[in-house]
């Protein structure tokens, strides 16, 4: 057929190809009455007229009845089986793939369409032995180029993804999806300045494509110029409004700014638009936390490990906070959650066997600081301070090995454990002293840091 089709056909190749979003743009065809019979103008005409209604099964019914003279036309096939897989009918759509690669051997078209039924068959093999024909054909083919690029880009071959978007601009300049996998990449490869590059040249042939302002945005905050990262969201947000990532990052920047009544509703509309995603939730958790808005901050963390039981921080946080409530027993569970996320944490585990010893459960704090003292170095900090919380007593050996210790964090935390060991023993004066001395350790960032502030401004 003669008639001006291509490019919309490679639209939806491209569209049902890549975004694994199957729909169908109009209008389709522009067929003039000079190259074309009637027959096929008229055709062509009531199936544009079809899809510009959005009714895809509709358009297909059209094939069904499609004249004589039509029905060996190769592009009217491409399209029909395209449609098919728009609606999820693989096995039709494979059927005629699969005839027409027959007679088609090396037509693009055809080879695209038979990688297209084997991405959705999940056949990767397949897809990319259909992809390489392709590029042997056109080594610039945007579309084979693209897929290739998107498949490294997934496992993380960032450079080799990179690569395979640049052969595709070479065949297409302005192709949006290679600009933008080029931009990722180079993001990722942290070359911003041709990261930078790509989404501006998208934004100059789409103003309106949304996911070159966000990655514009990061940039921006990277920069530390919250006010335009904030406009480059907000405008994305306008064109997508449905998507959660502009909210985590909206917040994020909103945090950065200092603006804390907009990061929390940025991040409540995150939660509301992904509410069984962890992230947003430990957001919030964490900017109540920062402002010691500490029943909130609770509450969200509880609602962390209700969505991602392996995020061992936030049972550290759910532990923190009840230990800060004198609530032992919730507490300890908590430890022991965060426990079973990093086993090889000696903090959590002197926290729990704390616990034990103040719910004055002496017999299971010692069933449990043996099991945790296994096949350490007896001359450890880990060992010695497990044995203090075990016996309750022979704090000296700890105490000069901790006055010895030159790593600043490594004799904090311990200074922590032994300031608690004497809190329990109701020995204050010695565990206001020990608590001070971790306490002017100013930017510390570890969380007993945290705890011996509390316990400095308790009652001791």
């Amino acid at each position: 057929m003669k008639f001006t089709k291509k490019m919309a056909l490679f639209a939806i190749l491209r569209t049902m190809l890549f975004a694994g979003v199957f729909f169908v743009s109009v209008p389709l065809f522009a067929a003039t009455a000079n190259s074309n019979s009637q027959e096929e103008i008229n055709f062509v005409q009531k199936l544009n007229s079809t899809l510009a209604k959005g009714s895809v099964d509709d358009a297909l019914l059209l094939f069904e009845n499609l004249p004589e003279k039509l029905q060996d036309d190769v592009d009217l096939r491409v399209l029909q089986a395209s449609l098919l897989l728009s609606v999820g009918k693989t096995a039709d759509a494979d059927k005629i793939a699969l005839a027409l690669i027959q007679k088609e051997t090396k037509n693009i078209d055809v080879l695209l369409l038979n990688a297209m039924v084997a991405k959705q068959k999940k056949n990767t093999l397949k897809k990319n032995q259909y992809l390489s024909q392709i590029l042997k054909i056109q080594p610039y083919n945007p579309d084979a180029n693209i897929e290739m690029g998107n498949e490294q880009a997934v496992k993380r071959n960032y450079r080799s993804a990179r690569d395979y978007y640049l052969k595709a601009l070479k065949g297409d300049p302005n192709n949006i999806e290679a600009l933008f996998g080029h931009g990722k990449m180079s993001y990722y490869l942290e070359r911003d300045a041709d990261s930078k590059k790509s989404f501006n040249k998208i934004l100059s042939i789409d103003p309106n494509y949304a996911p070159a302002m966000a990655y514009l945005a990061k940039f921006e905050a990277e920069g530390r110029r919250f006010k335009k990262a904030i406009e480059y969201l907000n405008k994305a947000i306008e064109l997508d409004p449905e998507n959660s990532d502009y909210y985590f990052d909206l917040g994020n920047f909103n945090r950065e700014a200092g603006k804390y009544d907009e990061a929390e509703k940025a991040w409540l509309k995150a939660t509301e638009l992904t509410p069984d995603y962890f992230l947003g939730y430990a957001y919030l958790a964490g900017l109540y936390d920062e402002q010691d808005k500490l029943d909130k901050a609770y509450d969200y963390y509880v609602k962390v490990v209700q969505k991602n039981p392996k995020y061992y921080y936030a049972y550290e946080s759910i532990g923190m906070i009840a230990w800060q409530r004198r609530n032992w027993a919730e507490a300890r569970k908590a430890f022991e959650g965060a426990l079973n996320g990093r086993p090889d944490s000696t903090s959590y585990a002197l926290m729990i066997a704390a616990c034990y010893q103040q719910e004055k459960k002496i017999p299971e704090c010692k069933k449990f600081t043996e099991k945790m003292m296994k096949g350490l170095d007896r001359n450890s900090f880990e060992y010695l301070s497990l044995r203090l919380f075990h016996d309750m007593t022979g704090e000296s050996t700890l105490t000069l090995k901790i006055q010895n210790e030159e790593s600043k964090k490594k004799k904090g935390k311990y200074l922590y454990y032994l300031a608690l060991y004497w809190d329990i023993k109701g020995k204050l004066n010695l565990a206001h002293k020990y608590y001070s001395e971790v306490t002017e350790m100013k930017g510390a960032d570890f969380f007993e840091f945290r705890l011996a502030e509390w316990a400095e401004k308790s009652d001791l």
